[in-house]
């Protein structure tokens, strides 16, 4: 069991950190945004908030509550649309964000509103409104812990967990002969030919929730880290960038911001007419 525990959490930390680095998220524009302000704190809280977030998806993910899935379903649509609401007035803010000369001072971090809003609730809402992260959480687990398995590592059989969810969320969402999640990897079907060694505790029952638990934290871990390096980096070398520019690039992403929020709600409206 030790030996599992020890191969999962490194490998949900170094998922963790590898699958937060695309910067066309809404967490990473955020991020950024903030950072090329030169609110480091800021953006340490909001990587925290959404990483808690992130943790419950994964969580949920992993573990494979299918029935809860199902009931939670229904409400995707509607949870989208608040959330298309909450990045589209959140990146309207960012677009109309007019950095001072003084701003782009390196010896002076911004704290600017960390006593009023540190972050931490505006990161937290930015991810868990966004129910699409359960899918994409639960198919890069899928296919990485799969890898893993057919290369030979002990992965205490979430292997075999996460391909049982995978085949579950699909049964659950036919409506046509496409698979919402492609199982379609020749590492897959061998990942299964290696053998598991079974979990010596006295109650194994708990195994799941352990193993579950154990890989959702450090992937959590690993995001925040990445975000913590990436934020450190911005805020060191933005001085680099002349004002007007660094302007145009704030607004530019709050503008991507204000784009993402409309994409998730014709996600939503086109999920009403389905």
């Amino acid at each position: 069991m030790t030996q599992a525990l020890i191969t999962i959490s490194l490998i949900g930390l170094v998922a963790g950190f590898i699958f937060s680095m695309p910067v066309a998220g809404p967490i990473s524009i955020l991020v950024t945004s903030n950072a090329l302000r030169g609110r480091l704190k800021y953006c340490i809280h909001a990587a925290l908030g959404a990483s808690i977030a992130d943790l419950i998806y994964v969580f949920l993910a992993v573990l494979g509550l299918t029935e809860l899935y199902n009931l939670y379903r229904p409400l995707i649509p509607y949870i989208m649309i608040v959330g298309a609401v909450f990045l589209f007035f959140l990146g309207l803010k960012i677009a109309r964000t007019n950095l001072k000369i003084e701003e782009n001072n390196l010896d002076a971090i911004s704290t600017k509103g960390s006593t009023r809003n540190n972050g931490f609730i505006t990161g937290f809402a930015l991810n868990f409104l966004n129910p699409t992260l359960f899918l994409g959480w639960l198919t890069s687990s899928f296919l990485t812990i799969s890898f893993v398995a057919y290369m030979g590592f002990n992965t205490g059989g979430l292997d075999q967990m996460l391909t049982k969810n995978v085949e579950n969320i699909n049964q659950t969402n036919v409506t046509d002969s496409t698979q919402l999640i492609s199982t379609d990897y020749s590492f897959v079907k061998k990942a299964h030919q290696t053998p598991v060694t079974p979990p010596k505790v006295s109650a194994k029952a708990s195994y799941p929730f352990i193993i579950s638990a154990f890989y959702a934290v450090f992937l959590s871990l690993g995001s925040i880290l990445w975000f913590y390096i990436f934020s450190v980096f911005l805020v060191k070398y933005r001085a680099k960038i002349k004002i007007q520019y660094l302007n145009l690039l704030v607004n530019g992403l709050g503008i991507f911001l204000c784009c993402f929020g409309i994409l998730l709600a014709y996600k939503s409206f086109t999920s009403f007419l389905g």
